[in-house]
């Protein structure tokens, strides 16, 4: 017989109540108990579809910050605007500048185009995005190097006096007492870089020495000279390991073609084999390339027009021509390199190159674009005019 439970018959009248209470408070409890899991199951739910909302709230975020830096890569200022618009970045100088220098996947180019700018907010996002590197206790060389791995300098003079003026200035803030004035540590750097240029490009057969490059600086210490121990130890790190130029990491090879200087259908006189072909030339950044179509992605060749000149020529077989030519080699290939059928990248076999334009309005829009094109590297004259300052200075004292 189980005795493990009491009869009810044998509960007195008071006892029965009780039992009846504490069965009624028993379901009420119960009943309570599977409301209250109901609305945690509730809750549950919500958070899962929360965290399901941010989720892909964040993977829609991450699509247009891809598509932002794409766009930035393509066209630094419509790729700010995109960012700026969808609520991705603040238009305000630390948080462009930290973005611009710690953010993956931007073309360096681009950034270095972007904080050449001249507009106000420019120089200040410019200013920022120096004041991230710091320079304590670096010697020049190793400054420069920190510094010039952050972006790709640009190719006009002016943005890049601008961005070496605000390294000199932050190099100095950071080393106090190396030398008397920005203006020393702005015509050195120049004369780093030229340096780095001078030793390392295997085109440049005159390699200077360490007399060279004392010579070459002196009297930019406020007209003085500067120890030759540092010159020495400058020259000695550029000789021994030239500056690493940053990859665009943009992962976008047609970025070169964007805002071109001038585009457009020419004919082309081929070189080994004389006849005209009709190709699509693009303009930029001192180079004039051309493609056999417009959608390739690849250019059938690319000719640098560093020391070329170009003028108008006559031609028995095609009208409005131009001419682009080596005046101080004549006789010799043009430096330039072509794509053959088979892929292969190879020198170009041209003394000169015969284009021809459709029109004379077109050919002397070409040649004035092109002529524009073909300038000495901006940083002789930078330098000159700040050496002359420099120097003026020091000898009116």
């Amino acid at each position: 017989m189980d005795c493990s439970h009491p009869v009810t018959s044998d509960l007195t009248p008071d006892e029965k109540s009780e039992l009846d209470t504490i069965s009624m408070h028993k379901k009420t409890l119960m009943k309570d108990i599977q409301e209250l899991k109901m609305k945690i199951d509730n809750v549950i739910l919500e958070i899962e579809d929360f965290e399901q909302s941010q989720e892909n709230k964040n993977v829609e975020k991450g699509k247009q910050l891809s598509v932002g830096k794409k766009k930035f890569n393509m066209d630094p200022k419509k790729g700010m605007k995109y960012l700026i618009s969808n609520n991705l970045l603040v238009w305000e100088p630390k948080p462009v500048a930290e973005f611009l220098y710690k953010e993956e996947g931007l073309n360096k180019t681009a950034i270095g185009d972007f904080l050449g700018e001249r507009d106000d907010m420019y120089i200040q996002i410019l200013k920022a995005f120096v004041e991230l590197h710091e320079f304590s206790d670096l010697n020049l060389v190793q400054a420069l190097r920190q510094f010039l791995w952050s972006f790709r300098l640009p190719g006009e003079a002016q943005k890049i006096d601008r961005m070496m003026e605000t390294f000199a200035s932050r190099y100095c803030d950071c080393n106090p007492n190396v030398f008397q004035s920005t203006d020393t540590c702005y015509i050195l750097s120049f004369a780093i870089i030229m340096l780095n240029t001078s030793l390392h490009n295997p085109n440049v057969k005159d390699k200077p020495g360490l007399d060279r490059f004392v010579s070459m600086n002196r009297g930019i210490n406020n007209g003085g000279d500067l120890p030759h121990d540092l010159l020495h130890k400058l020259f000695e790190s550029i000789r021994n390991e030239p500056f690493k130029i940053p990859e665009d990491d943009g992962n976008d090879v047609t970025h070169t073609f964007f805002n071109p200087e001038r585009e457009g259908w020419l004919m082309k006189l081929g070189g080994r084999v004389k006849t005209w072909k009709r190709r699509w030339f693009i303009l930029t950044d001192s180079c004039l390339y051309y493609f056999e179509y417009t959608t390739d992605k690849e250019p059938r060749g690319i000719i640098p027009l560093e020391n070329l000149c170009v003028k108008e020529v006559d031609d028995p077989r095609k009208p409005h021509c131009l001419e682009l030519f080596n005046p101080n080699s004549k006789g010799q290939k043009i430096k330039a390199c072509k794509t053959e059928t088979d892929g292969r990248v190879v020198e170009g076999k041209h003394q000169s190159y015969k284009i021809s334009a459709s029109s004379a309005e077109e050919r002397e829009q070409w040649i004035k674009s092109i002529t524009a094109s073909i300038t000495k590297h901006p940083f002789y004259d930078l330098v000159s005019i700040r050496k002359r300052k420099v120097i003026s200075n020091g000898t009116s004292e």
